[in-house]
C-alpha cells in the first residue's frame, strides 16, 4: 500500500494547481466538510431524489438517495489531476430506465440464484426472475431501484451517509421484513469505506453488495484491459452456461484466473478458456485466500499505470466477484457525455459467494431473528 506521505504530496499537488473543476483538468483538492443535499429529479410518482455531495481526504464523492447509486467519484492521479473514477449518468431518467447497476446498493441479495428459487427450513420461496430464468441482484425491483432515506453526519474527522431502507415481507418473494442499513464514510484519508447491516423479523437470506463501475483513468477514458488487477485468491467458483456456480472451487494456478500476481485485465481475457466464453470475460467469484473475518482485509488491488491512480479493497467477505464490464455495448452514454463499450470499466463486488442458498458448501447467507448481518468494506485510493 502506498505510503500516506505519497497521499499527502499528491493532494497538496492538486491544491497548489488552483484550476477549476472539469474533466481531465487539475483543480484545487477537496478540504472537507459537511455533506450538501440538492434535488437531482422526480420518479414518475413525483417521489424526490436527492443527491448529496461529499469530500475529505482528498476524495469527493457523489451519492443519490435513489439506489444509494455512487453517481460520481473523484480522486487525483500522479499530478494531482482530479478525475470521476466510476460510471453513471447525469440525470435520474437514465437510471431508472436503463442502469446496468451503475453504482448502486445491491440487495436482498446480490449475484445470482439459481432459477430464482431456494428452499429455507423446508419452506420453498420463489423470487423475481430477472436474469435468464435465474434472480439477479434481488430480482426486478431490487435495492438498486429503491429511494433509500438518508441521513448525514459528520463525527470527527470522518464525514458520511446513513441509508436506510425498510424491505417488507414478501419483496421479490423473499421472506422476512428486513431493515437495512448502509453506512458510507469518507474518512480524514481519502477512504471511502461501506458498512452493511440488517436485522429481520423472520428467516431469510441477505447478501449485499456494491457495484460500482471502475475505470481509474477516468470515466469515459475507454478500456480498463491495461489496467494492473491483484487478487488475493488461489481459488475461484466455475459456473455452468447461466453463470450459475457448479459447486466447485476450482484452483487458479495456471489459468487465465490466476490473478494473485498483478497483470493486466487484458492479458488472458482472449484466452480461449471455457468459462471466458461463458461469462464473455469475467463473470466470476473468487474464493478469497482469507476466508471471513472479523476486519477489513486487503484482497484486492487496482492499477492504472497511466494515471497512477490506485485502488486497493479491503473487505469483511470471503468473496469477490470480478466483472469485467462484458455486456457494455455502445448503447449508454454516461455522465462525461462519452459512450460506454464493453471492457470500459470493471466492478470488484466484495460479498458471500452467488447461489448460497442452494450451495450447502458455501459459508451460508442465512439471518434469522435476534441476528445482525454486519460486513464491511474499505476502499483505498493512491496515485
Amino acid at each position: 500500500m502506498g505510503s500516506s506521505t505519497s497521499r499527502r504530496t499528491v493532494i497538496a499537488a492538486a491544491a497548489a494547481a488552483g484550476l477549476a473543476a472539469a474533466a481531465g483538468t487539475a483543480h484545487a483538492a477537496p478540504a472537507g466538510g459537511g455533506p450538501v443535499r440538492e434535488l437531482f429529479g422526480r420518479l414518475a410518482d413525483g417521489t424526490k431524489v436527492y443527491r448529496w455531495s461529499l469530500r475529505n481526504g482528498g476524495t469527493r464523492l457523489k451519492v443519490l438517495s435513489y439506489g444509494g447509486v455512487v453517481q460520481s467519484l473523484e480522486v487525483p492521479d500522479r499530478r494531482g489531476r482530479y478525475r470521476n473514477v466510476s460510471l453513471g449518468f447525469d440525470n435520474l431518467d437514465d437510471y431508472v430506465a436503463s442502469s446496468p447497476y451503475f453504482g448502486a446498493l445491491i440487495g436482498r441479495y446480490g449475484n445470482r440464484i439459481a432459477e430464482g428459487r431456494f428452499t429455507l427450513d423446508g419452506t420453498a420461496y420463489q423470487l423475481s426472475v430477472n436474469d435468464g430464468e435465474n434472480s439477479l441482484h434481488g430480482g426486478a425491483q431490487g435495492f438498486d431501484k429503491r429511494v433509500w432515506d438518508v441521513e448525514p453526519f459528520t463525527e470527527g474527522s470522518d464525514v458520511g451517509l446513513h441509508l436506510h431502507y425498510t424491505s417488507v415481507d414478501g419483496e421479490m418473494g423473499y421472506p422476512g421484513t428486513l431493515r437495512v442499513k448502509v453506512t458510507y464514510t469518507l474518512t480524514r484519508s481519502g477512504d471511502w469505506r461501506v458498512d452493511y447491516e440488517a436485522t429481520t423479523d423472520r428467516a431469510t437470506v441477505v447478501n449485499l453488495t456494491s457495484h460500482v463501475y471502475w475505470n481509474l483513468g477516468g470515466e469515459g477514458s475507454g478500456t480498463v484491459e491495461d489496467h494492473e488487477l491483484t487478487i488475493a485468491a488461489s481459488r475461484y467458483t466455475p459456473v455452468d452456461a447461466g453463470l450459475i456456480p457448479t459447486g466447485e472451487r476450482a484452483g487458479v494456478a495456471g489459468t487465465p484466473f490466476d490473478f494473485r500476481r498483478a497483470k493486466t485485465v487484458g492479458e488472458d481475457i482472449r484466452t480461449a478458456h471455457q468459462q471466458l466464453l461463458y461469462g464473455q470475460g469475467y463473470d466470476h467469484n473468487w474464493v478469497l485466500d482469507k476466508g471471513i473475518t472479523r476486519r477489513p482485509e486487503h484482497v484486492a488491488t487496482l492499477r492504472d499505470p497511466a494515471s497512477g491512480r490506485t485502488l486497493r479493497i479491503a473487505t469483511t467477505e470471503p468473496g469477490l466477484q470480478f466483472y469485467s464490464g462484458n455486456f457494455q455495448d455502445g448503447t449508454l452514454v454516461g455522465t462525461g457525455g462519452r459512450v460506454y463499450r464493453q471492457g470500459d470499466a470493471l466492478c470488484l463486488e466484495t460479498q458471500h459467494f452467488p447461489d448460497s442458498p442452494n450451495q450447502p458448501s458455501f459459508p451460508s447467507t442465512v439471518l434469522r431473528p435476534g441476528q445482525t448481518y454486519r460486513t464491511t468494506t474499505v476502499h483505498s485510493f493512491d496515485a
